[in-house]
């Protein structure tokens, strides 16, 4: 299986855990809410949905509206097909989530893992956050290196792009240390929360209970008040 396909599949069971659709709507799922996604077709999704069909994580069933199917029918048309996800899709995909390998550090992998943080406990969030920084960090040093040894040879102009794609990442691993941040923030808020020893916990009805109580396991994200991140995807950040 190609990393790509493999990407394709996390991200058709992370929406399908979120609700049943056909295949229209998830590729428009995929267009809008992964930007990785935007330039694929239905010759790509088609067999990646047969796929997990064929392995037991996805159920087809037809469309829920009995006057769509004979509508279809009438016209010569195939009815929609709803896709489902089992409990074995299910459950695979909770151990897809629970994965922190290098894969997960990768630019597009990691665009796909982030879309699905609000379902990813916050210490996976927390290794997969950390390991793409590192990743990145890497990234720079040797881009750093390479525009040391080659920038009396290159023209202004690609010496600006490199100097820009240089600028991207750093401002990509800034935006990681913020949120790694936050989550530890959140990490430590926790353990001062309602399933915390009692000894550790707010005093119930303060300011910080209250917060606690809010904060959830999304929240580690840091708030902004309009300011901007980069997207992940960033074709320039590669």
């Amino acid at each position: 299986m190609s990393r790509r396909s493999g990407i394709l599949e996390f991200a058709v069971l992370g929406l399908l855990r979120e609700a049943p659709m056909h295949g229209y709507e998830l590729r428009k799922r995929l267009n809008t809410s992964l930007g990785i996604f935007r330039a694929f077709s239905y010759g790509t999704l088609y067999p990646c949905l047969k796929t997990l069909v064929a392995n037991g994580w996805l159920i087809e069933e037809p469309g829920s509206a009995p006057e769509d199917a004979l509508a279809a029918s009438l016209a010569g048309r195939r009815a929609k097909i709803v896709y489902r996800l089992t409990a074995e899709g299910k459950e695979h995909f909770e151990e897809l989530l629970s994965h922190t390998g290098p894969d997960s550090w990768e630019d597009e992998h990691f665009a796909a893992r982030f879309a699905f943080f609000g379902q990813t406990e916050r210490e996976v969030r927390m290794r997969v956050l950390e390991g793409r920084r590192s990743r990145l960090e890497e990234r720079l040093e040797k881009m750093r290196a390479s525009l040391a040894r080659t920038r009396e040879r290159l023209d202004d102009y690609t010496l600006e792009l490199q100097r820009h794609g240089m600028e991207s990442v750093e401002r990509e691993v800034r935006w990681l240390n913020e949120l790694i941040e936050s989550e530890r923030a959140g990490r430590d808020q926790r353990r001062t929360g309602p399933g915390a020893p009692k000894a550790d916990r707010a005093p119930e009805g303060s300011a910080d209970a209250q917060q606690d109580d809010t904060s959830g396991e999304t929240g580690g994200l840091p708030r902004h008040g309009g300011s901007t991140r980069p997207d992940p995807s960033d074709d320039t950040a590669k």
